[in-house]
This record gives C-alpha cells, sequence and structure tokens, in this order.
C-alpha cells in the first residue's frame, strides 16, 4: 500500500509543527500534494499519507508506544539517521 515509510519524532508539539509544515509545504512546493493527515500536533502523532510514502511525526511518548520501529523492523532501511 505504501513504497516507503518515513519515521521521525520530535520532543514538543512544537517541533512536530514544524516539521509537519516544512514537509507540506516543501512538497507543495515540487507540485507533491497531501492525499489524507490523520492526528494532531497536540496528540503527539502525525501521518501524512502521500500514497506511496507514508510519513509519520511522533512525540517520544508516542513512539515508544506504537514501536513502528519494530513492526517493520524486517524491512530494509534506505536511510536512518540517529
Amino acid at each position: 500500500f505504501a513504497d516507503y515509510f518515513v519515521i521521525c519524532s520530535a520532543q514538543s508539539s512544537r517541533q512536530i509543527k514544524a516539521i509537519y509544515d516544512e514537509i507540506v509545504h516543501s512538497l507543495k512546493r515540487e507540485g507533491v500534494l497531501l492525499h489524507h493527515r490523520e492526528g494532531t500536533v497536540d496528540s503527539g502523532w502525525m501521518l501524512l499519507d502521500y500514497g506511496d510514502v507514508i510519513i509519520h511525526i511522533f512525540a517520544p511518548t508516542e513512539r515508544d508506544y506504537y514501536q513502528l520501529d519494530e513492526l517493520w523492523s524486517q524491512a530494509s532501511p534506505v536511510v536512518r539517521i540517529q
């Protein structure tokens, strides 16, 4: 259902919003439009659906709770930045 998942963390709701805003703005400038969004800045988790690419933005607590890194542990990472 998607070719790539991007999983990233933010330390605060302000950082979640900044990451969200930059992704949406940069991709829109390139002609790539957001298909669907779930979650909110204040929820500690946002999902941005760009069709072939799904982006997750997590606060640390929510990233630990959902454990997507473990769910997709068999997938081959393209890039991992820590």
